[in-house]
């Protein structure tokens, strides 16, 4: 289901970003253009323009996010953690749960837009092959033909 090619990109963007010492155009640019050929209608709606000027700008932080909002949009931010000197960003597709029930996104970096743009990795590489939907409704996996309730209701 997971194509080896992406699954090496992603290992080999997570490497940049916790090398890195600070946030850079081309890290940036790079994992923008490893998401524009899994979502072609990128640039072409302009939402790749407005995460461009803000990389332009200097504005580290609102790019990550706004990355994060247009690469994997049923990725919410559930939590964000400075502590021991290093910020720690957790995504999550469902941030109304108990956290002890949800699957995360994590990662963690001394630079807050690292952080956050390996935070963005990891729930890239957590989602769907086929192209990270859009869909805001919850998958449902089938229950097995022989289901059986345990239950003791007496």
């Amino acid at each position: 289901m997971f194509d080896a090619a992406q699954a090496v990109d992603l290992d080999r963007f997570d490497d940049y970003l916790r090398l890195a010492p600070a946030p850079a155009a081309e890290l940036f640019r790079k994992i923008i253009e490893h998401v524009d050929t899994h979502l072609s209608s990128l640039r072409r709606s302009g939402k790749a323009a407005r995460v461009d000027s803000l990389i332009d700008a200097g504005a580290w932080v609102d790019a990550a996010f706004a990355l994060i909002e247009i690469a994997t949009p049923n990725w919410k931010l559930r939590r964000l953690v400075y502590e021991d000197g290093e910020w720690l960003c957790s995504l999550s597709r469902r941030p109304q749960i108990p956290v002890v029930l949800d699957d995360t996104a994590e990662a963690s970096h001394e630079a807050l837009p690292l952080a956050v743009l390996r935070a963005l990795v990891e729930a890239l590489r957590r989602s769907p092959a086929a192209g990270w939907t859009t869909s805001r409704v919850p998958q449902i996996q089938a229950m097995p033909a022989q289901t059986i309730c345990c239950d003791n209701f007496a």
